[in-house]
């Protein structure tokens, strides 16, 4: 029996051995082809350099002498090597292994309450991107609380449509209204809600489209929610498009290169297989894409039409111009050639956040985050006017509170887009922009003058004196207005409104109510600071009960998150570090 013994002891140290030889180590992604035919031409497309594989050494099997081998050492041996095996067999695949968290968010320090007797005014720029509501569904949907940097409240507000009336002329871009109610998580205190609803056009009558898909094909790209998800999204904006518009393909991973030229939007095989035969690989350089984008939109570039470069990546630029600032310079330089910037974000665990929403404000676009093909089909179908046509450039918000009526107010969210004072009247400040059919809302919690829903004390020495004016004004809340510059032109416009008590509703619209549990819901999830106890149970009731017409489910799915959230409220949220500028 000892030679049988001896024959199985080195069989397994071998399999072992060979095992532990074999396990791949972690390193950076391979490049899959230096080049890539797109119709008959060959398009260079990364110069990355590739590690080899590891590759296992042949191992020889163990000699070991059996006189040295007894029957007490064959079952102790016996025994290890069980004990060895099982050991192996216990090792984790390497697709168990979650990558690490290395996601990047701009730092969000929540606006506190103001006196209105020393700030009476507050401006602000739109903002109509909505990444931030699709990218917390996504963690929320992973079994994780979302790390609170990733909350801007205002984009979670404005996913949703509301029922405002558009305007019917399209030389009024939009209409402005302004509704008070009491704020539902504290009784004392009353919620201003202002809303701009743009004017809308039909599919048909959007102007022709030069449109630059710039994609990110870098190693980085290489997961299922990432590369062949963002295919299959551009191929659904792809079908809409007709012989009028135009079509190109930027690629960028170690280098850049072009796989499609200016085609027109009819040519859908062309367009479909270029879009489908892009792989994964190389390292990331984002800038030379982004200058390559440019520069065939140039060169297509439609007079009176849409000139748009959509750049959809992970935002994991790490070659070539890593400076957030030149990469935010240069897209400020491009975009005074009437060319936007929309940016798409794709996947999980490096998604740059911080940095593609800072890409799409300097470069008067917008930015979405695609979590799932109906995310894709919401942004680039369903709203593909209100992505890619703007009906209104550099629009500011301006609210004056008057002190006779109000103490104390709140802005919800928009702690990245707000100004000073002196920026809304100077046309030389950038702001955002809107585009048709976008619904814009902003929310103010507001304490009024006497009421025991002041939160600061009045002080000692000061004066209770109101402005003077203010009691020649005594039925309004406060005056809003709003500027604006209509596409294409270079001048602002003024649109003003006060906000009376006519405005007042004990109950509050359905638009209020629910957009009002949205703004509790990012404020529970960023810790709840002002909500009185307000939690998730609640916010799910009264986002439920002003639900209201929903056809596309939008609404209906807010109320799963809600609960959700609710069930993973014993977790503690993720930390994830703020981006660099």
């Amino acid at each position: 029996m000892r030679p049988v013994y001896t024959v199985l002891y080195a069989a397994v140290l071998t399999a072992l051995i060979s095992t532990t030889a074999c396990t791949p180590v972690a390193g950076p992604s391979t490049t899959h082809d230096a080049t890539r035919a797109v119709g008959q031409a060959e398009v260079p497309m990364t110069e990355s350099v590739s590690r080899p594989p590891m590759r296992a050494e042949k191992q020889e099997p163990l000699a070991v002498p059996s006189s040295h081998f007894d029957e007490a050492d064959a079952v102790q041996s016996s025994a290890r090597m069980r004990q060895a095996a099982g050991a192996v067999m216990a090792l984790p695949a390497a697709a168990d292994v979650l990558p690490v968290d290395r996601e990047q968010y701009g730092e969000i320090q929540a606006n506190g309450i103001q006196l209105v007797a020393d700030q009476p005014v507050s401006t602000l720029s739109i903002d109509v991107d909505t990444a931030s509501y699709a990218n917390i569904r996504r963690m929320l949907n992973e079994g994780r609380l979302p790390p609170a940097n990733a909350v801007r409240i205002e984009e979670m507000i404005n996913y949703f449509d509301y029922a405002d009336a558009r305007p019917t002329d399209r030389d009024l871009p939009f209409l402005l209204h302004a509704e008070v109610a009491p704020t539902p998580w504290n009784g004392k205190t009353r919620l201003l809600r202002v809303a701009m609803q743009a004017w809308d056009v039909a599919e048909q009558d959007l102007p022709p489209s030069n449109l630059v898909f710039l994609v990110d094909v870098s190693g980085s790209m290489n997961s299922a929610d990432k590369l062949p998800l963002l295919k299959q999204s551009l191929l659904l904006l792809s079908r809409r498009l007709g012989a009028d518009d135009r079509v190109s393909i930027v690629v960028y991973a170690g280098a850049a290169g072009v796989v499609l030229e200016p085609t027109p939007g009819n040519e859908r095989a062309r367009i479909a297989q270029a879009l489908n035969e892009l792989s994964a690989g190389g390292s990331t350089h984002g800038s030379a894409g982004i200058k390559l984008a440019y520069a065939k939109a140039r060169e297509a570039f439609i007079e009176g039409g849409i000139n748009r470069v959509i750049i959809a990546t992970d935002g994991d630029f790490n070659v070539g111009t890593v400076d957030h600032q030149a990469l935010l310079d240069l897209v400020e330089h491009e975009r005074r050639s009437g060319i936007a910037l929309t940016t798409l974000g794709f996947g999980r665990g490096n998604i740059n956040d911080h940095l593609m929403e800072q890409l799409a404000d300097h470069g008067n676009g917008n930015y979405g985050y695609i979590d799932s093909l109906m995310e894709a089909q919401k942004v680039l179908v369903e709203q593909i006017g209100g992505t890619l046509y703007t009906v209104a450039s550099d629009v500011k918000l301006q609210v004056e509170f008057n002190p006779a009526r109000v103490a104390e107010y709140r802005l919800i969210g928009y702690e990245n887009r707000l100004l000073a004072r002196e920026d809304f009247n100077n046309d030389q400040v950038d702001a955002g922009d809107l585009g048709a059919g976008h619904s814009i809302v902003a929310l103010y919690e507001i304490a009024e003058t006497g009421s025991d829903g002041r939160r600061i004390d009045d002080l000692r020495y000061a004066t209770t004196a109101s402005a003077p004016g203010s009691e020649n004004h005594a039925n309004e809340y406060a005056h809003v207005r709003l500027r604006y510059k209509p596409n294409g032109e270079r001048s602002s416009r003024l649109i003003t409104q006060p906000v009376t008590d006519q405005r007042f509703d004990a109950r509050g619209s359905d638009d209020l109510r629910f957009a009002a549990a949205v703004a509790a819901f990012g404020q529970r999830l960023r810790g709840g600071e002002h909500l009185e106890g307000f939690g998730y149970d609640v916010i799910g009731a009264l986002a439920r009960e002003a639900r209201g017409d929903d056809p596309n489910g939008y609404r209906s799915d807010f109320l799963r998150l809600v609960a959700l959230a609710d069930s993973l409220t014993d977790e503690t949220p993720q930390v994830a570090r703020a981006g660099n500028d």
